[in-house]
């Protein structure tokens, strides 16, 4: 039990590392509500950009889920024999993109970037939005989806990688439901903080990842054993 929430901890923290350490396109995001909120007629633009960030995340939540249940089943059979195998490796992958982090080495730049699609529907589009969101931000900050893969292939219990990837979903979801909730201005100016800030996040996110990576392969793996 303790094993299993310590990676829906993981996942959660990973998630919640995703948009926030992905400053390339965070900034875009209360802007885009507000273009949606435009066309919508209402005398409630507060009440409604609160609404379409609930459809943006669960847009999020829903596209995690779907990785979460292709990795779940079609991919269990193929890395269950190989798991004592893949598990190291992929702790092993992780710590050297903590190290790369902690050396501030853009690894979004080698990533193709996309764009979510806009629609005649503001709600369908949000939702839309949220289902490509992981598609616009993961490419920039992949380091979470390191840890969230590296996470998930210590177990093929269907269940605990099926609440890893729900977790996660909520975790990269959850700042943008904040900022749907707070004014454009606190948006900005939170944004603004975190861009400014962005060097002491990736140091801060990379030696947690270190000490995760570490951790995992000295005492769970024990790969110089």
């Amino acid at each position: 039990m303790v094993g299993i929430l310590t990676n829906i901890g993981i996942s959660f923290a990973a998630g919640l590392f995703a948009p926030i350490g992905a400053v390339c396109v965070l900034p875009l995001y209360p802007g885009f509500l507000s273009y949606l909120a435009s066309k919508i007629s209402t005398s409630d633009s507060k009440k409604t950009i609160a609404l379409l960030g609930v459809m943006v995340t669960a847009g999020v939540v829903l596209s995690m889920l779907f990785v979460g249940l292709i990795f779940s089943t079609f991919l269990k059979a193929s890395l269950t024999k190989a798991i004592g195998i893949v598990s190291p490796i992929a702790f092993g992958i992780l710590a050297v993109i903590s190290i790369l982090l902690l050396f501030n080495f853009d690894l979004g730049r080698f990533f193709p970037q996309k764009h979510a699609p806009v629609l005649q529907n503001p709600y369908l589009s949000s939702l839309l939005f949220g289902i490509f969101f992981g598609i616009i931000v993961l490419p920039c900050n992949p380091a979470s989806l390191a840890v969230l893969f590296a996470v998930s292939t210590t177990t093929m219990d269907v269940l605990t990688n099926f609440l890893n990837f729900l977790f996660f979903g909520i975790g990269m979801g959850l700042p943008l439901l904040i900022f749907s909730f707070i004014s454009a201005g606190a948006s900005k100016t939170i944004i603004g903080f975190l861009t400014q800030r962005k060097r002491i996040i990736n140091i801060i996110a990379g030696l947690i990842m270190l000490v995760i990576s570490l951790y995992y392969l000295l005492f769970v793996f024990r790969i110089f054993s």
